[in-house]
């Protein structure tokens, strides 16, 4: 004989099922419209260019364009502030960057909830810092830069493309892993940073990759090491940081990321082709080119991922007691 409990115990099974066969029936389908793709940087920057890359192959590997917004501002928190009020249907996917695990610790207060609010679906590609130095400033390699601010503390400074930016936390690791003291100086932006390191009105930056490698092969500034985990594909003679005796990485990242509560069939879906873009040898090769290393990672290892950096740059800021401007 059915009991109440019965019956309420088949009802919420067949409606577990329902829910399950509803997903997958919208992920066979999906996409079977174009995809807004939420850029959270200007046009022609490192972000915007590999969106670009990765939209062109999922839209042919998907069928459906994906069109590519730019919705820049505040560090991506207006790009991100977006997703955040998207419906979680895959239809409306954000590409962010390193910004996205260092906002919740440097603002003191965010639109959203970046632990709650996102899923995230790909981190595309990671690209270590170079640190680089003006030709003529007298430093040949590290040991004889940390010796130098050892020896005028407070006096070597170092440029950024502003605060709270990875290039301004490396900056501010460095000097924590030298025990020394480094002058910040931020500007508005990566390229406005790295020409007056190579005027010499700087002497040092821990520069984006894909901006600096014009800068090295054109001799207007020299590097010293690379902040990745290895060396550089494009820059084999270039030690890492480790190698330089300073063990430390810091890596710019651009990752893809939808709603929290989009069925994981679409996310899985969306990661398979944003994989297989990154790993398209003509993409692969260019995101090589800009001093990059393709990643392509999975659902689960894009989270973990994250949240490491997250807690990484948490404890930078709160160490160097880092404001927001």
């Amino acid at each position: 004989m059915s009991t109440p409990i019965h019956r309420h115990l088949l009802a919420a099974l067949t409606a577990v099922s329902l829910s399950l066969v509803a997903a997958t029936g919208q992920a066979a389908g999906y996409p079977d419209k174009p995809v807004r793709l939420i850029v959270t940087y200007p046009p022609g920057g490192g972000a915007d260019i590999v969106a670009r890359l990765v939209a062109a192959k999922m839209t042919t590997s998907l069928g459906q364009q994906f069109i590519v917004e730019n919705r820049p501002g505040a560090n991506g928190q207006i790009g991100a502030n977006t997703l955040a009020r998207s419906a979680p249907d895959g239809y409306t996917v954000m590409l962010d960057a390193t910004g996205f695990s260092i906002n919740p610790t440097l603002y003191p207060s965010l639109p959203y909830n970046a632990a709650k609010d996102f899923t995230p679906v790909s981190v595309l590609v990671k690209f270590p810092n170079i640190l680089v130095k003006n030709p003529k400033f007298p430093v040949g390699d590290v040991k004889s830069l940390i010796d130098l601010v050892h020896k005028e503390p407070g006096k070597v400074s170092y440029a950024s493309s502003g605060t709270g930016s990875v290039q301004h936390l490396a900056g501010a690791l460095f000097a924590s892993k030298i025990q020394g003291q480094l002058v910040h100086i931020p500007y508005k932006g990566g390229g406005p940073a790295l020409t007056d390191v190579a005027g010499g009105q700087v002497p040092i930056m821990f520069a984006n990759g894909a901006s600096a490698l014009p800068f090295i092969q054109s001799g207007k500034v020299t590097p010293l090491a690379i902040t990745g985990a290895a060396r550089s594909a494009g820059l084999p003679d270039v030690p890492t940081m480790a190698e330089a005796g300073t063990p430390m990485q810091a890596y710019e990242w651009n990752a893809l990321f939808v709603p929290a509560g989009t069925p994981q069939a679409v996310v899985d879906k969306l990661a398979a082709a944003a994989h297989a873009a990154v790993n398209d040898p003509t993409v692969h090769k260019q995101l090589i080119d800009m001093g990059g290393e393709p990643m392509g990672a999975s659902p689960v290892e894009s989270t973990q991922f994250i949240a490491d950096q997250t807690r990484t740059w948490k404890s930078v800021i709160a160490e160097n007691q880092i404001k927001a401007n």
